[in-house]
């Protein structure tokens, strides 16, 4: 009888260990929504390639917004080192100004890594690797609605693959990537970024940065 007890306590001890090794996998490698962060400055942590970003409040939300001059690129690292095996996302909204657009991208793999790109003057959703184009699909985007952008990169076998997801906030995320491309070359280790070109001479606001591990092929 007390056979069958201790089985039961060990099984049980087993079964929460195994659970408290999976909320570990499961636990984001980095999280930021901006709330704790003062307005009018950028998160310690952030490293400021170019760009007066800044945190800013709505009154019911704070982000981290790119103002809409000058008009160039500019971008910010976050998080930390990885290689592959790994994915970032965010959520991001800007506004047009007649036939002006934002284009705006979150990256992996640090400054000359990989990149997700929104081109609303293009309409199309596009990969980076620095300023190459990979691949690229039609994307119909949604002035001053906030798009979810995913981007991840993951071993597959001998190679890489590199693949990106965006929809509007509200809508159903898609199952499958929405953007693919396989590399031969092993990524550089970096850390993850958000980017922004505000064509359209208005803002662009970043929130809800997320880096999290993924599992490879």
């Amino acid at each position: 009888m007390k056979a069958i007890k201790l089985a039961g306590v060990v099984a049980a001890g087993l079964m929460m260990l195994a659970g408290s090794v999976r909320a570990q996998d499961n636990k984001p490698l980095y999280e930021n929504n901006f709330e704790s962060a003062e307005v009018g400055k950028v998160p310690d942590d952030f490293l400021v390639l170019d760009g007066g970003f800044a945190v800013k409040s709505d009154g019911k939300n704070k982000f981290l917004e790119l103002p809409g001059a000058p008009l160039d690129s500019f971008g910010v690292l976050f998080g930390p080192t990885e290689k592959s095996d790994v994915e970032v996302s965010a959520r991001i909204t800007g506004t047009n100004k007649g036939r002006r657009y934002p284009t705006f991208a979150v990256g992996l793999n640090g400054q000359e890594g990989y990149k997700l790109q929104v081109s609303p003057g293009k309409k199309m959703l596009e990969l980076y690797k620095a300023d190459e184009v990979l691949a690229s699909v039609g994307y119909e985007w949604k002035s001053g609605q906030w798009t979810m952008l995913k981007l991840a990169v993951r071993k597959a076998g001998r190679d890489w693959v590199v693949e990106g997801k965006a929809w509007t906030e509200g809508a159903n995320e898609p199952k499958q990537p929405t953007v693919t491309s396989e590399q031969k070359f092993e990524p550089p280790s970096g850390r993850a970024s958000i980017w922004g070109q505000p064509y359209s001479t208005t803002p662009i606001q970043f929130d809800d940065l997320l880096v999290k591990r993924v599992a490879s092929e």
